[in-house]
């Protein structure tokens, strides 16, 4: 069931042959040449991505405790899977995406139902970047033009951006986008700590914060929330891509452990902070909830990183595309015409359907929450628990009695992780969608195409 191989780059790092991207010659992109560094701050980057903007507001829905064990729960079962990312490429090296992974446990069927989530996963992901740079631009400006053309304006300047070939390149952008985002969100979590009151709260008279250790919410809503904790934790996905632009993979897990390190601890930190003085005041996204002159100077900085986000996910479901139409072809890892005309149609195509999704679905957090539920736990548990039981199951027939029972309780593990991503995607997008109906139809929500402020 292993296609394995020592497969050590040699002594200079430069890996010449690949089994996903074929022959790497010096007149084409480098697809291998990515180091852990870079690796960890890639994973970072879309790992804290937009996920932490509605961390504030699942803790303002669950309330302050639940908010963090399910956050704690959601980190751990995630970091396994990302770990399971890392043994299952290194067990097959011709995997590029969670696609390849599950066609080789369940054959064309799974890979082709996979594939269009994983595409839908990252196309969407796109998408809510762009929103989110619409809602940048529009606090910035104060709001000033009309939102479809920010909309419009980002969607272009993504374009370019995630039209660079390689990861490696992204990942000079990504060091100054994770760094100008965390900048920015940690700018609005002291700013709140020390105003008087958010800026959603009433302006007169004495206030508290009405911050609650446990809130109360319906099933739609509390799952909505949990879907929005889910979606900070679904950069799985991105790893796969990720790992197979390493020089050496056999590094990615201590990649993934910095990740997922740093990832938890400024979340809880952030939702804790920005929760506990908002209270439910809090805005989505997150840097609208200290006052107009903050918002407007945390959008600023935050602006590269945001940028970045939505690059990352563009720039990944266009190679994704990519590698499907040239696998095999001499013109994947060539700078031939046809190759600059392949790549370029793809990020084309992506571009406009994730605009498309941006302008159609103008409320972030429900896009969050749907994102989160429906195609974000398609891509982090289920998977992950079929691959550790294709590559172990033979295992269970052998061994002493200790490895038995490992065995045993990481086959009702890999089952448990297929259970509840089942779960959490069905109540999830339900929740979701009760979300999107409902912020439709209240007043003053953004319709589609709106030239409407959504700041």
């Amino acid at each position: 069931m292993s296609d394995k191989k020592d497969e050590r780059p040699p002594p200079d790092g430069t890996v010449t042959e690949d089994a996903v991207f074929g022959v790497i010659s010096e007149d084409g992109p480098n697809y291998r040449n990515l180091g852990w560094k870079g690796t960890a701050v890639l994973m970072m980057k879309a790992q804290i991505g937009l996920g932490v903007l509605s961390i504030p507001e699942a803790f303002n829905t669950l309330g302050l405790v639940p908010g963090i064990v399910c956050l704690l729960a959601i980190a751990v079962v995630t970091t396994w899977s990302g770990y399971m990312v890392g043994v299952f490429k290194l067990n097959h090296r011709d995997i590029y995406g969670v696609d390849d992974a599950t066609g080789l446990i369940f054959g064309p069927v799974g890979r082709e139902i996979l594939g269009v989530g994983f595409s839908l996963f990252l196309i969407f992901s796109g998408a809510s970047g762009i929103l989110s740079l619409s809602i940048a631009l529009n606090a910035i400006s104060s709001h000033g033009t009309c939102t479809a053309v920010f909309v419009a304006v980002a969607a272009i300047v993504v374009l370019g951006l995630a039209s660079i070939q390689t990861l490696d390149r992204i990942g000079m952008l990504a060091w100054a986008g994770l760094g100008c985002l965390l900048t920015s969100i940690f700018i609005v979590t002291i700013a709140v700590g020390i105003q008087d009151r958010p800026d959603a709260a009433p302006q007169t008279g004495p206030w508290s914060s009405d911050y609650k250790i446990v809130n109360s919410p319906s099933f739609a809503k509390g799952i909505a929330a949990i879907s929005q904790l889910t979606f900070a934790f679904t950069g799985t996905p991105f790893f796969f891509p990720i790992v197979c632009e390493m020089r050496d993979p056999r590094h990615y897990t201590k990649s993934l452990a910095i990740c997922q390190s740093v990832a938890t601890v400024i979340y809880i930190v952030i939702g804790i902070v920005v929760y506990y003085y908002c209270g439910s005041y809090v805005s989505s996204p997150a840097l609208g909830s200290a006052g107009k002159l903050i918002k407007q100077i945390a959008y600023g900085i935050a602006l590269p990183g945001l940028f970045v986000t939505s690059t990352i996910s563009t720039h990944m479901a266009s190679k994704y595309f990519f590698i499907r139409i040239m696998r095999g072809s001499r013109h994947l890892a060539a700078n031939t015409p046809l190759h600059w005309f392949t790549w370029l149609s793809c990020v084309g195509a992506v571009i406009a359907v994730a605009y498309i999704i941006a302008s159609a679905i103008p409320i972030f957090g429900s896009l969050i929450s749907l994102l989160g539920a429906l195609l974000g736990t398609l891509q982090v548990f289920q998977p992950a628990g079929f691959m550790w039981l294709y590559d172990n199951w033979a295992k269970g027939r052998i061994g002493t009695r200790q490895e038995s029972l490992r065995w045993m309780f990481m086959v009702a593990f890999s089952v448990f992780m297929v259970v509840l991503g089942c779960f959490l995607m069905v109540a999830g997008t339900y929740g979701a969608v009760v979300g999107i109906i409902d912020g439709l139809r209240a007043d003053g929500a953004s319709g589609v195409w709106s030239c409407a402020d959504n700041s």
